[in-house]
């Protein structure tokens, strides 16, 4: 997905209020108020997020952090800051260090969507699946699904067919492997692909080059193509498609 819109984002946490604001390559700080924190020689007066932001909310990482940074400089569980961090669904890679004498410093870099995963979820380009909470801006991402743990090898297959409608300037809508490794695909012109469990990308080259001796228009009227036959394939049309004289296109004068 394009990054237009992407902001660097550095915020600069108040251990009161949290707050933050955003700016180009720039990291602002605040004083804050003597805090009532028991046993801190040292209190933590900052935190520092940096990275480059497009989808990832700044308040859930203030929501992450406000627990675990009401402490001391040396009493903060490193670890548990990483993985509170970590663990929101945006972030894909996460450092967490002590900038001396009063100070934490994290660096995020968020997570690229690549398609989606079934409903509910998006997976990156590395197969790395993911759920955020809202989906509603990513409707226009290629819909892949297939068996359980078996993501990775999907996605690269995925790719594979995707290039090869791309070539014929048709758009994959949707790609489905299903417990059995049958694939079927959707074209963001409505039409349905079948491909079955054997020779998928076989079938689907030889369709290819068949569909171009048709008109634009003969091709746009087909809804259900089955490629899952040995020497062919069978076309279900939308309805009120006229015959089409197979001879005259075969024998062309």
């Amino acid at each position: 997905m394009s990054n237009v819109g992407a902001k660097i984002l550095v915020l600069g946490l108040l251990l009161t209020g949290l707050s933050g604001i955003a700016g180009y390559e720039a990291v602002t700080k605040w004083k804050i108020r003597p805090l009532a924190i028991k046993n801190a020689s040292l209190p933590i007066k900052y935190v520092r997020t940096e990275g480059v932001f497009q989808y990832l909310s700044k308040n859930e990482i203030k929501t992450a952090l406000e627990p675990l940074v009401m402490t001391g400089f040396f009493d903060a569980d490193m670890q548990a800051i990483h993985s509170a961090v970590a663990e929101l669904p945006w972030v894909d890679t996460v450092t967490v260090k002590r900038i001396w004498p009063d100070a934490i410093d994290i660096k995020v870099r968020e997570r690229k969507p690549y398609a989606r995963w079934g409903k509910n979820s998006l997976i990156t380009e590395q197969g790395v699946i993911f759920t955020p909470k809202n989906m509603e801006q990513f409707q226009n991402l290629t819909v892949v699904t297939g068996p359980e743990l078996q993501q990775v090898r999907v996605l690269e297959i995925m790719k594979g067919v995707k290039t090869a409608l791309a070539d014929q300037s048709m758009d994959l809508a949707e790609f489905s492997v299903n417990d059995r490794w049958a694939w079927k695909i959707k074209l963001a012109a409505g039409l349905e692909i079948l491909l079955g469990r054997n020779e998928q990308l076989k079938k689907l080259q030889r369709f290819l080059k068949t569909i171009t001796v048709l008109k634009q228009e003969q091709v746009e009227k087909m809804a259900i193509v089955d490629l899952r036959y040995p020497n062919g394939y069978a076309v279900s049309w939308k309805p009120g498609t006229p015959e089409i004289d197979w001879h005259a296109i075969a024998n062309p004068r």
